[in-house]
């Protein structure tokens, strides 16, 4: 009988643990980072309290194409039982191209970013979230030192 309450013990909080976990997310960042507004973002929880995210984002338009991709690491609080305020850091990689008749230019290059913002998390499996994200890269022609991006993003959660 003990070895029947312990196993169901166990099981039962197994099975609490495994709902309790936070869910994973993948939806549209609408931003308004030079010219790279909408990105793929997917969101995986790496503990209780913090997550990864990852993005990539693409252009195609006033003869530029440009394919950005970059990862930050969060760290997330609740404020109440379905808003969360978050921040981060993390970094990307940017490849740009322009070609406008004669005019030709492209490069490749790295940057770090910052990532603050908060979220709402709907009782069906949405989630709203607007974000502050400062970048910081090496400057170029397409891209100046710091550039900044306001976003708002629509996430399914599963």
């Amino acid at each position: 009988m003990k070895k029947f309450i312990y196993s169901s013990l166990f099981v039962l909080g197994l099975s609490t643990a495994a709902f309790a976990q936070p869910s994973q997310t993948i939806g549209l960042r609408f931003g308004s980072n030079n010219g790279l507004g909408t990105e793929v973002s997917y969101q995986r929880p790496l503990g209780e309290a913090n997550r990864l995210e990852a993005n990539l984002g693409w252009r195609s338009s006033d003869h530029v194409s440009a394919v950005k991709v970059n990862g930050i690491y969060q760290w997330v609080w609740d404020l109440d039982a379905n808003i969360n305020w978050y921040a981060g850091v993390g970094g990307g990689l940017l490849n740009w191209s322009y070609a406008n008749g004669a005019a030709k230019d492209n490069g490749t290059f790295v940057y770090g970013a910052g990532d603050i913002g908060i979220e709402y998390n709907f009782d069906f499996p949405l989630t709203i979230s607007a974000d502050f994200r400062p970048e910081f890269g090496a400057k170029n022609d397409y891209y100046k030192s710091y550039n900044s991006d306001i976003a708002i993003a629509f996430r399914y959660r599963f």
